[in-house]
C-alpha cells in the first residue's frame, strides 16, 4: 500500500509499523484515512514523539470507533475516559501481565486502544503483540476442521489476568456489579472489516470450549496459546515518553513486559467499542 501523506515503516514481519508525519494533536481527515489504513494493514501501529493531553487523546481515540470504556477502573477524573495504567517501584505484578486480547469476557469486546506513553522505566517496560490471522492461517486443515464453528468461554475470573489488575482496582474502583464478567464467542472470528479470520482466544481470558470442561479443554487450548506466540508471529515495541501504540483488538494479542522491577511506568489508555465477534 502506498501512502501519499506518512511515512510508514513495518518493525517486523508479522504486524507492526512506525508511522512519522503526523501529529496527533492536529490531524487532518486526508491524513487520517491514511493512518487508518495502515492500522488494518499492519494490526498495531506506533507513533513517536507526541504531545498530546487526555482530551486530544480521546479525540484522536474516536476517529476509530466510538469511545468505550474498560469495566474496573474510573478513568482520569479530568477526562474520565482515560484510565490510567501504573506500575510503582514497589508492585511485583503489572497490569495485564499475560499474552491477551482485552476483556474479550464482555458481550462486545472493545474493537481497539489507544496507548500514550507518559513515564518511563529507564530499561524494561516493552510490549510485545502477536499477529492472530497468521496464527490461524498457519493451523493444519484438520485442526482448522476441528475450530471452525466452535466457540471458547471467556472469563475476566481466569488466574493471571484478574491478578494483575487487582491493585488498580484497589486504588480505583469502578462499580462493576453489572459488568459481564463471561461471554461466548467464536473462536474464529471473522474481523468485520478486512473479512480475513482470526484465532480468537487467549490465555488470559479463554477458561474452555463451549460445552466441554476446562481439563477437558486444556491440551488444544494449550497448542493454540502456544502455537499464536511463536516468534515469528510477533513484534516487540520499545516504549519512549510521548510514544503511543494503537492495535486491533480484534486480531491481535498483546503482551507488556514485567522487567522492570523497582521502576516506576505510567500510561494512559483509551479503549474504542466494539461489536459482537462472529
Amino acid at each position: 500500500m502506498s501512502y501519499q501523506h506518512i511515512d510508514v515503516k513495518p518493525i517486523s514481519g508479522a504486524l507492526g509499523a512506525e508511522i512519522y508525519g503526523a501529529d496527533l494533536a492536529t490531524l487532518a481527515d486526508d491524513v487520517f484515512t491514511e493512518i487508518h489504513d495502515a492500522f488494518l494493514e499492519h494490526q498495531v501501529i506506533f507513533f513517536r514523539d507526541q504531545n498530546i493531553t487526555p482530551q486530544q487523546q480521546v479525540e484522536f481515540s474516536a476517529r476509530f470507533a466510538p469511545i468505550g470504556y474498560y469495566p474496573f477502573l474510573n478513568g482520569l477524573p479530568e477526562c474520565p475516559e482515560v484510565i490510567e495504567v501504573r506500575k510503582e517501584p514497589e508492585d511485583e505484578l503489572n497490569f495485564g501481565g499475560v499474552w491477551h486480547t482485552d476483556t474479550a469476557y464482555l458481550a462486545e469486546p472493545p474493537m481497539g486502544s489507544v496507548l500514550y506513553a507518559k513515564e518511563i522505566p529507564e530499561t524494561g517496560g516493552d510490549t510485545m503483540f502477536a499477529n492472530l490471522y497468521l496464527a490461524y492461517e498457519t493451523l493444519s486443515d484438520a485442526m482448522k476442521a476441528i475450530l471452525d464453528g466452535r466457540r471458547g468461554v471467556n472469563s475476566s475470573r481466569k488466574g493471571d489476568a484478574a491478578a494483575g489488575r487487582q491493585k488498580s482496582v484497589d486504588e480505583n474502583p469502578k462499580d462493576a456489579s453489572d459488568v459481564q464478567t463471561e461471554s461466548i464467542h467464536p473462536v474464529v472470528r471473522i474481523h468485520p472489516e478486512t473479512g480475513r479470520k482470526a484465532l480468537y482466544v487467549n490465555r488470559g481470558h479463554t477458561v474452555c470450549f463451549e460445552g466441554t470442561s476446562p481439563e477437558e479443554s486444556a491440551p488444544i487450548l494449550e497448542f493454540l496459546f502456544e502455537h499464536q506466540i511463536r516468534p515469528e508471529f510477533t513484534c516487540r515495541f520499545q516504549w519512549a515518553p510521548g510514544s503511543i501504540a494503537v492495535w486491533d483488538n480484534r486480531c491481535a494479542l498483546h503482551y507488556p513486559l514485567n522487567d522492570y522491577h523497582g521502576q516506576r511506568r505510567v500510561m494512559h489508555r483509551v479503549t474504542m467499542q466494539g461489536t459482537v465477534p462472529v
